[in-house]
């Protein structure tokens, strides 16, 4: 039988290259974001392109009842989801004393409440059928405290830990949990949130599609951590080695 994804944040970067991760091995898609236009063009692109079959469910994963709208909607159409993809994210860049306190919030929703949610409502049913794979979209920064980040990578580094955690509750239960951590991703992202001048963005990105890869081959074969990239392994290798002050010291740098 035909396997389900359900894939957040799908209409750029990272998130429309795992569509087509999934997409090109035939795995039907259920997509998610906020809007709905262009959600209609990547389903019809998609079935075109594949042969596959595409929900679409467009919300603002924000609001917090949006874990339970998704579900509701699920429900009423009669889908199963094999795969579930925690990817939609934003950022807001800058210092903790100026940014704004109601666009961190949001993002606290988005990156742990939502998805917390999500995979406690899509779980049990991938336990039942002994079968399901999710995948978190986390970050190098998961590892590495962030000045003028600050709020976006503890998120991160929630759902690296979370990951980890579940995973071991997991065993032997046909289920696994991966977490993704990327750097810095050649996506509208980074311009979204400033970063695209960046010391990090200009001389450290890697492609989408080439995450996307890695993060889906992780996926599939079970890993429960995967650090994208050689630069970003030895990143985390040396935020361990380092002394932290030295590691503060660089990381302001390369986001200035």
């Amino acid at each position: 039988m035909t396997k389900t994804a359900l894939i957040t944040g799908t209409t750029s970067g990272i998130g429309y290259e795992l569509c087509h991760q999934f997409a090109s091995n035939q795995t039907n898609l259920v997509l998610v974001s906020r809007c709905e236009a262009k959600l209609l063009k990547q389903k019809q692109d998609l079935e075109k392109l594949y042969g596959i079959q595409v929900e679409i469910i467009s919300y603002d994963l924000t609001k917090t009842d949006a874990a339970e709208s998704i579900i509701r909607q699920l429900n009423e159409k009669n889908l199963p989801i094999d795969y579930l993809v925690n990817n939609a994210g934003f950022n807001e860049v800058g210092s903790f004393l100026h940014t704004e306190l109601d666009n961190e919030l949001d993002m606290i929703q988005l990156h742990i409440t939502f998805i917390t949610k999500l995979t406690k409502y899509l779980l049990p049913g991938m336990i039942q059928q002994n079968y399901g794979r999710i995948l978190n979209i986390a970050s190098t920064g998961s590892y590495i405290p962030c000045p003028h980040n600050v709020v976006y990578t503890a998120t991160k580094s929630y759902l690296l830990s979370f990951t980890k955690g579940l995973a071991a509750e997991l065993e032997n239960t046909g289920v696994t949990i991966t977490a993704a951590c990327p750097g810095a991703t050649r996506t509208n992202f980074p311009k979204k949130a400033g970063l695209d001048q960046s010391l990090l963005f200009k001389y450290f990105v890697m492609d989408s599609k080439v995450v996307a890869a890695r993060s889906y081959k992780a996926l599939m074969t079970g890993k429960k951590v995967s650090i994208i990239g050689l630069h970003n392994k030895l990143l985390v290798l040396s935020s361990k080695l380092l002394p932290s002050r030295l590691i503060n010291q660089v990381s302001l740098k390369v986001m200035s």
